[in-house]
This record gives C-alpha cells, structure tokens and sequence, in this order.
C-alpha cells in the first residue's frame, strides 16, 4: 500500500493518522459550547453498533445485520491466535457499507512467510431495516474483491429488545439476537448443504479482481448469537461460528481450535473508543480497540471568533442626508472606501483584490485566508461591507477569488441582512432571497487593492511519508521537514517552491520493484534514498478563459518523480452540478536524487474529465485518458463531501494492461479521505489534511500528482456547495 499527499502545503498522512486516532480516542468536554451544531458531548447520543474481528457491525468473528450511523468512519483492531487484523469501515450511505481491511496471520508458512500478510475489501447492503416487530436484514460480501483468503457471502438478521436497566444506567439496556447463514469461510464449520460448486482459494495469485463465480456458491451454514448492553459502558456478548478456520487450523497450526463458541466482554471507554476482551474457540483470548468517528460530530466544538452585528441603518425619513447619492459623484470615492474597508476585511481573515462602487450597488472581489466554508466568507464579507458602505448601497456583490480567478457572485440585499440578523430561520430565510451566478468581467471602475503584488511567504512542517505492506516488513516510515515558499509576483502568477529534509526512516529499505511496466510510481525506495530534496519548483498560472470558463498553465518540477509541462480548462457553470474538464501533460521521469536531473522516461498523458454531484454531497468523477506507464482507460471515483468539508471516498482505475502485466492487484484502486483542521481543532482554518490509501502501489493507471488542479478550487465557491454550507453564512 502507498499513501499519498495528493494536495501540496497539506500535513502529512502521520498526522492525518496520528490526528483520527487522537481524536477518536479523546472524551469530549462538557462545557456549554455542546450546543454547537453537530458537537456531541459525552454519551449524548446512542451508542453505535459495536464492531467484531473484521471491524464490521457484528458479535465477535460473525456479522450482525446493522448499520452504523450514516457517515460514520470506524477502525478496528484485532488479535487473537496468531491472527491480526486491522479494518477500516465507512458508513456510505444508511443502508452500504465498505470496509478495507488489512490482516496479518503468524506461522501460517504460506509463499515463503513467517507471517502472512492479507488485504481485502468487504461491502455490506441492508436489505430490511429493523422495525418495532421485524428484525433488520443485511447481505454481505466478505473479501469480494482480494486474494479471496477471507473470501465469504452471508444474510443474516438482527433484533432488539429493551431490558431493564442496570448498573445505574439512565436507560434501558439493550440485549440484541443474531442469526445468520454464511458461505465461504461462513459456511466452513456445521454446513447444512450446498448451493453448488465454490471455486477454491488459489493461493499465490495477482488477486484484485472480483469473485463473481464464488458469491454464494458451495456449501452453507448457519450462525448466530447474542449481544446484551446492559448500559452505554458495558457489553457482553456470545456467538456460534460458523468459520472452521480450515487453513489455520487444518493446514497450518496456527492456532487449535477446540470449540465454535465465542464469548467476549466490551467497555466503551469514550464515546469514540470501545475495548474488548474475548475467549475465543475454547482455546485462544482475544482483543480488540474499536474507534469510531462521524463527520457531523467533530471532536471540538466549533468556535470562530464572534462576527461584529450588522450595524442598521437609520429610516431615510429620519437621516435624509446620510441616504443622499451625492458621495458616488466624489473624486477617489471608491478608493476612499476600499481603504476603510481593507483593514475591516483583514481583521476577519479576508483580503480585498478588488471594490467598484455605485449610488446603489457595491462589488468586492476578496480572497479567503480564514475560513473552511466560503458562505463563512461571505457573510463576514457582507457584514464588513454593512459596516463601511454609505446607506444609499443596497446591493452587495461578493466575489470570492483564487489566484486571481473569480469563482461566483453572491448578491444580496443590505435591507436583507439588517432584518433577519435575528430571525429564527435567519440562515434559510437570507438564501431565499439571495442570487448566486457567474461572476463575469471585472467592472471598469473597479479599484484593485495596493501593495498585494508581489508577494512573498514561507512556511516549515514537518511532514510523514509511510509505505505500507511490504511482506517483510508491512510498516516503513520516513519523516522530516518541509520548508515552502510561495511568490505571487502579479494577479493570477504563482512560483512555489519546496525543500524536503529526510531526517530518519527506512522507506528506501522497501522491496525492489518487480513490475513488467514502465517503473512510473513502484520505484519509491529509490526515490527515497536522498536525505535533502526539492519536492517541487514550479511557476502556474490561472484565469478565466470565457463565460464558465476556467484555465490552468503549470510549468516546473510538479511532485516528487515527474516534471514538466501541464494545461488544464475547465468548464463549470455555478449553478449546474456537471463538471467537464481537459487536463494534458507532458512529463519526464525526474532522477533519483529530486535535485534538477532527469531520467530517460518522458511521457506525455493527460485525461478527460466528467464530475457530477448529487444530493447529500455524493460526488462522482470519470477521468478517460493516458496514463504514465502509456496504458490507456479510465479512474471512476465516488466521494462523500460533507457540509463541513470532511471527505471520504473511493476509485478504482481500469486500463488496457492486463491483470498478468499489472502484478499484484491486478488493477489500481483506493481509498481517499480529506478532513478539515478546523474539524480537529474548532477553530476556522481553510487547510485540511488527506491521504489515499492503496492496498498496492503498481504502475498501471497512474497519474501525474499536478498541484492545483481547478476543480476542487472552483466547487468550493458555487452554488451547491454554498447552499449546503449556508448556515455558516451568520457565523
């Protein structure tokens, strides 16, 4: 597996790692900021399903038929009897799952290895939500996507009931039964009959592709069991298995089993954390950490500092004077504003570009240094302007803008903003009557801000690069510091620059490559033998080509393996959920050493776009192109984008080279998650932290990591994802 930081100036995946389990694990304070929106304070809310070996809902080996909450993101870690297992589960959508999970089992002398190391990917679909009298249903597919060791399909049903309380509990307990028929590993111990004939496990090959023709198939049995929460601390549960563990315990001695019953006790420590201890098939303990996360509960309520009131204006029968029109005929009229409400801006974390200014209307086109959520933006944008403009100024046009490049226009009225400051439905009652359009050409009166060009800054993290899965050692790490600097030298103009000092890891002891491909991404251990290096050099630049129309042109050393020449255009109307872009790049493989060498691979790919969103922040993506290895195809991507700008999703990449040629895994595919800081910290912030995860790096289907590509900049400002963030816009 790789990790990768596919956005540049962003933390390190250690951290991204290091930061989930710190704030999975921590108890949240009870302070009175828990009625900040989506902060869940200690046990405020039900207990989510508890997790079982694989780091699904279930008992302790066998699933149970629940779903946890939507959205929620959980980790699983698990030993017993020489087998380790590490499961990571997203809660797509209410009724699909998906977990990945990564499994390690000792003395099982499979290809060679003291320990056998094992990825695979499970999906589970509720088919029956539990009721007051039915019990809830849900199919799964276990390792449906892998080498198959784990491989199995189940159904299996779960239910309720309310027991009386105990151990001063404020709420009732809960005991909850479960049965289930499996196949597969699930259907391995007590089998009752077959639904045909199981394909085997055919050990030492690429794995990757789908099982279709063992889904269901071969012999079946049946399993169950029972799990009682006597309160929100304390679990206790049972099981009959239905895994004969056939090649750990037949095969290979890895640990004996003597019984198909399972027995475990659960604490749930924090409202994020739950640890359990177990005696698993009458000869083996076990463990277990479970950490669980929601995206709507962040771990820190959020505090921004409090906006200044919007200051109304007096009745113009009262003022006459101060509503006259006769200060937009001034000389330096627009000027003589902007400076009054520069500094307004900057003490809001926003920067003025642009004003131009009329008797009614005003325009201010800003860039946003604070805030995660542009509606954040611009409502501290609006009140700023409510404060400084004349009374006359009605109209307000807010523009927010990206190297020079505007994104949207946001109009409302000032009248607007002055009676629904304190209404109720304040949030929903301001978009209904707000305008948000393409920005279009910037006014001829329009007065640019001075001293913003040019522009020098810098900046030191510290940063992780971890590789993952080496069968002989699965954990390798390399850190250090990354020293950015960044020069805007005139609007739309970017130079970034980034030295990287190693400072200990051993990344570059990582197995030799062994692909048959062009080694485009599988050379990372030599890449990783130098202690100082340049990351990246590179000069952009970006505008609006047209109506809609979005344009990139990225010239230097773009990440770590590859430099040379990238354009982009894109088109995205603001108020249309389709996206259709055109990237294309011609790279050359930089040297070993990341100083300015190069190496004899040149390529030159690039890939057509399509991006769609959908309702509850579902995102989906096609990129159709070439490839660095010349192999040619396409990546379909679905994200999850949620309010607060945490991000968690899938792709996987299909292309002409063949399963046998591409290795291990036969094709390209991961996850990727993004979280804002703010989210960890409670306080605004526009940085977050993400990482893609692969279960193995190869070269087939990959591309060049270009920084700054335009569509993440572009849907952050338009219409949908200002709709969805709209209660921020009073913040």
């Amino acid at each position: 597996m790789t990790i990768e930081r596919p956005f540049p100036g962003r933390t390190a995946a250690g951290a991204v790692l290091g930061g989930l389990l710190a704030a999975m694990s921590a108890a949240d304070p009870a302070t009175a900021q828990e009625r900040e929106p989506g902060y869940m304070p200690p046990f405020a809310a039900p207990v989510p399903p508890s997790l079982n070996f694989y780091g699904s809902p279930g008992l302790m080996d066998m699933p149970s038929a629940e779903m946890l909450p939507d959205g929620q993101f959980t980790t699983g870690i698990s030993y017993f009897g020489g087998n380790g297992r590490i499961g990571l589960t997203f809660q797509g959508m209410p009724w699909l799952s998906a977990s990945f999970r990564y499994a390690g089992i000792r003395k099982l002398n499979l290809y060679g290895f003291s320990t056998y190391y094992d990825r695979a990917f499970d999906v589970r679909l509720r088919l029956l939500q539990e009721g007051r009298w039915r019990p809830g249903v849900t199919m799964g597919l276990q390792d449906f996507a892998g080498t198959g060791f784990f491989s199995g399909e189940y159904l299996v049903a779960t239910k309720g009931f309310d027991t009386p309380r105990w151990g001063g509990g404020q709420q009732p307990g809960r005991l909850k039964v479960t049965a289930g028929i499996g196949w597969g590993r699930l259907g391995s111990h007590g089998s009752l009959g077959s639904t045909g004939r199981r394909p085997s496990f055919v050990g030492g090959s690429t794995g990757g592709q789908l099982s279709w023709d063992q889904w269901f198939r071969g012999p079946f049995a049946l399993f169950g069991g029972l799990e009682w929460a006597p309160n929100a601390r304390w679990g206790f549960k049972a099981e009959y298995s239905s895994d004969d563990y056939v090649t750990e315990t037949q095969t290979s001695s890895v640990f004996r089993k003597r019984s198909p019953f399972n027995f475990g006790v659960e604490y749930q420590a924090t409202p994020r954390t739950r640890l359990g201890a177990y005696y698993m098939y009458g000869s083996e303990v076990g463990i277990t950490l479970q950490t669980q996360l929601n995206p709507r509960h962040p771990p820190m309520p959020m505090a921004p500092p409090a906006p200044k009131p919007v200051v109304p204006r007096p009745a113009p029968e009262r003022a006459p004077q101060v509503w006259s029109t006769a200060w937009a005929a001034a000389p330096g009229a627009g000027a003589a504003l902007r400076d009054r409400l520069a500094p307004e801006l900057a003490a809001e974390g926003l920067l003025l570009e642009a004003l131009s200014v009329g008797a009614e209307s005003a325009e201010l086109r800003f860039r946003n240094r604070r805030y995660g959520s542009y509606a954040n933006a611009i409502g501290r944008a609006a009140r700023a302007m409510a404060r400084v403009m004349p009374a006359s100024v009605e109209t307000f046009r807010l523009i927010p803008v990206v190297e020079d490049m505007a994104l949207s226009a946001t109009e409302l009225r000032r009248s607007d903003l002055e009676a629904l400051e304190f209404d109720g439905q304040a949030a929903q009652a301001l978009l209904s009557v707000t305008g948000i359009a393409d920005a279009g050409p910037q006014p001829a009166n329009a007065v640019r801000a001075e001293g913003l060009y040019p522009d020098f800054g810098w900046s030191v993290v510290p940063y992780t690069s971890p590789a993952y899965f080496d069968p002989s050692k699965p954990l390798r790490m390399d850190v250090g510091l990354d020293l950015t600097a960044t020069f805007r030298p005139a609007p739309g103009w970017l130079m970034v620059g980034m030295l990287r000092q190693r400072i200990a890891g051993n990344v570059k002891g990582g197995r030799p490559s062994n692909s048959v491909l062009p080694h485009v991404r599988t050379d990372q251990n030599l890449y990783a033998q130098y202690g100082t290096t340049i990351e990246n050099l590179y000069v952009a630049r970006q505008w609006r080509a047209g109506p809609d129309l979005y344009a990139r042109l990225t010239a230097g050393y773009l990440e770590s393996m590859y430099g040379g020449l990238s354009g982009e255009i894109l088109w995205k109307p603001v108020n249309s959920p389709l996206a259709l872009g055109v990237e294309a790049n011609y790279v050359r493989q930089r040297a070993y050493d990341q100083r300015f060498g190069f190496r004899d691979y040149s390529v030159l790919t690039g890939h057509a776009s399509a991006y769609l969103e959908f309702g509850d922040g579902y995102l989906a993506r096609i990129d159709a192109g070439r490839y660095l290895a010349g192999d040619w195809g396409a990546t379909f991507g679905f994200d999850r984008v949620f309010d607060n700008g945490f991000r968690v999703g899938a792709f996987f990449t299909l292309t002409n080279v063949s399963a046998a040629d591409f290795g291990e895994g036969s094709f390209d595919k991961g996850i990727r998650f993004s979280i804002p800081v703010s989210w960890f910290l409670g306080k605004p912030s526009t940085r977050s932290v993400g990482t893609t995860i692969r279960p193995i790096q190869r070269d087939g289907g990959q591309m060049v990591r270009v920084p700054g590509r335009l569509y993440g900049q572009v849907r952050a400002a338009h219409r949908k994802a200002l709709r969805d963030q709209w209660a921020r816009v009073w913040q």
